[in-house]
């Protein structure tokens, strides 16, 4: 489809540019990204309104409610597409998001995420199926300079049940408003367990649902 198939949210977008509205606000009421309302508009002439906070918002854009409505079905949809899974289910899904998200390099099982409920369900994975010492478990956040360490590091603990003291030193992000104006409040967690064997078998597991998919004979 393209963007063909947004002519009349791109129309709409231009529209309410030339009415000074902010990309945030186009996005929000079209449904769509701000990066994909910035190219759509960025030859459109405004004059930048003055901070208006506090006021309450227009009526939503056709488009907006659509997406809307279209939302809750589809997650009603898939609750009974999944069903009740097994404990094969969550190891191949967690083998899946290793694959995709984890430290590929012979070593320990290392795997960093922003989602704090990806993390948390591959952690009760491996606690599940391996017999993980909890004292040789650590994390290290990746946090923006400018926000709150004690705070992440309090989220990050409570939530994958690996003690404070056993973080490690984080890695303090400098902003870049050029790359990406958007810093997650608690930052992104790695989970690290040094078990090189763990690893391996779970590369090898990984490596086994490759090869049977690309040579299913």
């Amino acid at each position: 489809m393209g963007n063909r198939g947004k002519v009349e949210e791109r129309l709409r977008g231009r529209e309410l540019r030339a009415e000074s509205s902010t990309l945030v606000a186009i996005a929000n009421e079209l449904g769509v990204s701000k990066g994909s309302v910035s190219e759509w508009v960025r030859d459109v002439d405004f004059v930048p309104k003055p901070c208006n906070r506090g006021h309450p918002a227009g009526p939503k854009h056709p488009m907006r409610l659509k997406k809307e409505a279209e939302i809750e079905p589809c997650r009603i949809e898939a609750e009974e597409w999944v069903g009740a899974l097994s404990e094969r289910d969550l190891a191949m899904f967690s083998l899946g998001l290793y694959a995709g998200e984890g430290a590929k390099t012979d070593g320990p099982v290392s795997m960093a995420n922003t989602n704090p409920q990806l993390s948390k369900l591959f952690l009760a994975w491996l606690r599940t199926t391996s017999d993980l010492d909890e004292q040789r478990l650590r994390s290290r956040l990746y946090l923006h300079e400018g926000l709150d360490l004690t705070a992440a590091t309090r989220y990050w603990s409570e939530t994958l049940g690996i003690p404070v003291d056993q973080f490690q030193k984080p890695y303090r992000a400098v902003p870049d408003s050029s790359i990406r104006s958007r810093k997650h409040l608690f930052g992104c967690a790695t989970v690290v367990y040094n078990s090189s064997l763990l690893h391996r078998r779970v590369m090898a597991r990984i490596e086994a649902i490759v090869c049977r998919f690309s040579d299913p004979g």
